[in-house]
């Protein structure tokens, strides 16, 4: 059995930069991961997705700036995002946030930049172990000395022994529910309270090649329409990437039922006949044909087959906005989507799941590991609160009121065409405070942490 400093469990952003830290400040870190392959890399990575992008200021919170990053990553620069409502729509130019970024973001190319993590990581002296299948985790809260408190096993017995382990494993926490149960008592599991049908929502994306010309229009913006399909935190996509190729998707809660839909005939993706929530492709055929149709059809928007994960297409978990604490005590972190780090209101979680990897790593080589739930938070508390605040304002958003929403906030826009919710809320008239006392009233509910969703003290070691 290996010995090591540090077991990781997850091979991706979170996982490898966890491994960086753990690595570069001297100590021994195994990153385990299962890997998958994908139709645009040429080797087993983890089951990650190409993500929106990274806007300006979580440069910052990643802490990596896009010039460490070798060609080929970054794939379009951003100046603006759209969102798009029934009838009214809304241009953000600014983010409004200090950063050392001088662009509105970026988009990049997800298995590139897995691939260059791993080997950042390797380079400091980590060792990324693929085709390992974690079945179980042994923990020993009274080991002493040599003996160390974690025993990974794997599924082919090639088992690391560590004293500390850090958990990466995606939305999906296969492993991370596990580890979490044992650490709970009277009848509460981890794997029912963080189960993919009450935490997640499920994405679906399509690489499709525009024509020149529109991608000339809109290549530069990130597209998102607010209020055309039903579901909490549920839209459609266009997120531009390179040779005229944009990803078209959505995401949605899990198991929503159609009955249970009002106002049915004001979603521009639903039908009339539609006996059931639509199926990811079919929401994409509609999308491309309501916002493209008047000059395109579909043929002029062809599949592009040797990207994404298969056949141009991907399908994967995104966490919900609503992040969970560590068992510090027992030496265990969770990182990024499985700490429920990842916002499925605008889908952005690589930036979290960098920095929450590295904080965990730094601190699992220092040899403690208590103070990491007050790190992270320190480190991404106003994102966090500021994610969490929005989805619960709009938790019942309808077509309606999205409009409602876009025609307001555009009185809240600077001349520098970023969204001043304090500053100008009250001088931009009745709607436009309302809207702003909502935002703060949220923030103000779930002020100093009270947005965890498992905290610390409900473990017990």
């Amino acid at each position: 059995m290996q010995r090591a400093d540090v077991a990781i469990v997850g091979g991706g952003p979170g996982g490898t930069a966890a491994a960086h830290a753990a690595a570069s400040a001297g100590a021994t870190a195994v990153v385990m991961e299962r890997g998958v392959p994908r139709a645009d890399r040429d080797r087993l990575g983890p089951d990650s997705t190409d993500a929106a992008g990274i806007l300006d200021y979580w440069v910052d919170i990643m802490g990596i700036h896009p010039d460490e990053m070798p060609d080929g990553i970054v794939l379009q620069t951003l100046d603006r995002a759209e969102f798009v409502g029934p009838n009214e729509s809304l241009t953000l130019r600014e983010t409004g946030i200090d950063a050392s970024y001088d662009e509105f973001g970026y988009t990049f190319h997800r298995a590139r930049f897995d691939d260059w993590m791993r080997q950042r990581a390797e380079n400091a002296g980590a060792e990324y172990r693929v085709k390992v299948s974690v079945q179980d985790v042994e923990t020993n809260l009274a080991a002493t000395g040599d003996d160390a408190r974690h025993r990974v096993k794997t599924k082919r017995g090639d088992d690391v022994a560590a004293d500390f382990l850090i958990l990466a494993d995606g939305p999906q926490r296969t492993v991370t529910n596990r580890v979490l149960d044992r650490f709970l008592t009277d009848g509460e599991k981890a794997s029912e309270r963080l189960s993919s049908r009450r935490s997640n929502h499920i994405a679906y994306q399509e690489y499709r090649r525009f024509p020149e010309e529109l991608f000339e229009e809109i290549g530069s913006a990130i597209t998102f329409w607010w209020g055309y399909m039903p579901g909490h935190t549920a839209y459609p996509w266009v997120f531009p990437n390179d040779d005229n190729v944009c990803r078209v998707g959505l995401t949605m809660p899990i198991g929503m039922d159609i009955d249970e839909v009002e106002d049915r005939e004001k979603y521009a993706l639903l039908r009339d006949d539609d006996e059931r929530i639509p199926q990811g492709k079919e929401y994409i055929r509609r999308l491309l044909d309501h916002a493209y149709g008047d000059e395109y059809d579909l043929d002029d928007f062809p599949l592009v087959e040797d990207r994404g994960k298969r056949g141009g297409t991907e399908t994967y978990s995104i966490s919900s906005t609503r992040p969970i604490d560590s068992p510090v005590g027992a030496g265990v972190a969770v990182v990024g989507g499985a700490m429920g780090a990842t916002s499925a209101f605008h889908e952005g979680g690589d930036h979290v799941a960098v920095r929450t990897g590295a904080i965990a790593g730094e601190l699992a080589a220092s040899g403690d590991l208590s103070p990491y739930n007050d790190r992270w938070k320190e480190a991404i508390d106003d994102e966090i609160l500021r994610n969490v605040a929005m989805a619960d304002m709009v938790h019942d958003y309808g077509p309606d009121d999205w409009d409602w929403a876009f025609e307001t906030a555009r009185k809240l826009m600077g001349s520098d065409g970023a969204l001043q919710m304090l500053e100008q809320g009250r001088r931009a008239g009745i709607n436009a405070a309302r809207l702003v006392g909502a935002y703060k009233k949220r923030k103000f509910k779930f002020r100093n942490g009270r947005y965890v969703q498992l905290k610390e003290s409900e473990y017990t070691l």
